[in-house]
């Protein structure tokens, strides 16, 4: 799975200031996964932005889950 991401998510100091992207766009991944986490549907996605398949929702979430891992959350008191 991890190949997967790294074949469609690209990031190049040219495009969108080094911004992750799904190759062939200039859809940023996080513009995906807000899309997500505010409830878009898939399908939703894919009719929003014609140029994504499937694949490359899968990328930018596999993505998404491999850069969390890699950074430190702490948690914010109340």
């Amino acid at each position: 799975m991890k190949r997967l991401y790294m074949e469609r998510i690209i990031s190049h100091s040219d495009l969108r200031a080094g911004e992750p992207c799904v190759k062939g766009t200039h859809i940023p991944v996080r513009v995906i996964a807000g899309s997500m986490a505010q409830g878009m549907m898939r399908e939703e996605i894919l009719s929003e932005y014609p140029q994504l398949t499937d694949e490359d929702i899968s990328a930018e979430l596999m993505y998404a889950s491999e850069s969390v891992q890699q950074e430190s959350v702490y948690a914010l008191g109340n």
